[in-house]
């Protein structure tokens, strides 16, 4: 595993030890995730912004259509 060190301010230090202490988890395995969860989130949305413009034209407008397709 990787070693990178960030820079936050004190009181995101304090919420994050908090949030840690609440899920009796490691600070370091909370932004682990919080990472994780960040990238698959922008994946999704990088793919979403390059379908998009084939979706329309197939007149997928919403993701109410999507479901409607799909279901």
């Amino acid at each position: 595993m990787n070693t990178i060190t960030v820079r936050i301010p004190k009181e995101m230090r304090a919420d994050l030890q908090k949030v840690s202490r609440e899920m009796r988890k490691p600070v370091s395995d909370v932004v682990r995730e919080s990472i994780r969860r960040y990238v698959v989130v922008e994946k999704f949305r990088s793919l979403r912004k390059k379908t998009l413009p084939f979706a329309e034209a197939r007149g997928y407008l919403t993701d109410e259509d999507i479901f409607q397709a799909i279901s």
